[in-house]
């Protein structure tokens, strides 16, 4: 489907994920919010733009609109977003994040190692490094939750975002590309070789789930310099929806509200230009005070209702 740029003009600009989300108690818990800034920010402005193309690409929207911001190019699961924070961007490279697979009846699910310290997280890292290696990739320390990975074969993957597989089952959501078989064979060596690894019996003295897995995204080489600064991004929604904590979803909505979105309508109320990005699991959608830009597809259709609960509903 064709999508419009949300590459910003020169104005204040907030991009905010998980604006929305499609599960059912989520959306209850939207409809009981009030949020009164967004209910009096968005009459000023004008829809202006539209990024992502459904749930189940493997490119989130918020990561879409992100790039679009940023004027970076990339197929859907292979933005580089482990490159564009490298040294070397023009090396293809991609995020290596350490998780939990969690075996069920019928699926395997994902959970990230958000409580792994760097201690434990060295030794895995250590384990994993060598194996690499073999296949003509090197692995670097970045943090305790994600690891840099370096090497040609990390240019011809498309890998689903983190942020889709989080809690979920994994089977939708497999690598592809040229370079998918190598990449699921050293994610099963991965299982094994920490699956008796002595740091997981510390994770399990102190109550964590073993990290039995990582999961790849980011993969991809910079082919040109980002064309524009990120816009900010506030991930205040972020923890809450990926766990399906509804209810400290919406209280983190209202204190976006609160804290965030007035100075954005205070600067429309001057005349200043701004910029709003809301993304869901679906779309992002661009709100702007500047001109209306010519719009395609869904955005023909689109009209804003007067309850901004309605509007998220569609995101």
């Amino acid at each position: 489907m064709p999508v419009t740029s949300l590459a910003p003009d020169p104005a204040r600009c907030l991009l905010v994920p998980f604006a929305s989300a499609l599960d059912p108690a989520a959306l209850t818990a939207l409809r009981a919010l009030t949020l009164p800034c967004l209910t009096e920010l968005l009459p000023r402005l004008q829809v202006t733009a539209e990024a992502g193309g459904g749930e189940w690409l493997y490119t989130p929207p918020h990561e879409r609109a992100l790039a679009d911001a940023m004027g970076l190019t990339g197929e859907d699961g292979a933005l580089p977003w482990a490159a564009l924070e490298s040294t070397q961007p023009g090396e293809a490279q991609a995020w290596f994040h350490p998780v939990h697979f969690q075996v069920g009846m019928d699926q395997v699910s994902l959970l990230p190692a958000s409580g792994l310290d760097e201690a434990c997280s060295r030794q895995l890292f250590d384990a994993l490094a060598p194996l690499c290696a073999e296949d003509g990739v090197t692995l670097e320390f970045v943090s305790a939750q994600r690891w840099r990975a370096r090497g040609e074969r990390l240019g011809q993957l498309s890998c689903a975002s983190l942020d889709r597989v989080w809690g979920r089952s994994v089977a939708p959501w497999q690598p592809r590309g040229p370079q998918a078989p190598w990449l699921r064979r050293l994610q099963s060596e991965a299982q094994m070789l920490f699956y008796t690894h002595p740091a997981n019996d510390a994770l399990a003295a102190a109550g964590q789930a073993p990290v039995n897995g990582f999961w790849a995204d980011g993969a991809g080489a910079m082919t040109a310099s980002p064309q524009a600064s990120a816009p900010r991004t506030l991930d205040d929604l972020r923890t809450a929806a990926l766990q399906g904590d509804w209810p400290s979803w919406a209280r983190s909505w209202e204190r976006l509200d609160a804290n965030e979105l007035p100075a954005l309508l205070e600067a429309s109320q001057r005349g200043e230009p701004v910029r709003l990005i809301l993304c869901g699991e679906r779309r992002a959608v661009a709100f702007t005070n500047g001109p209306r830009h010519r719009l395609t597809g869904w955005l023909r259709h689109f009209r804003r209702p007067t309850h901004p609960a309605l509007l998220l509903e569609t995101l």
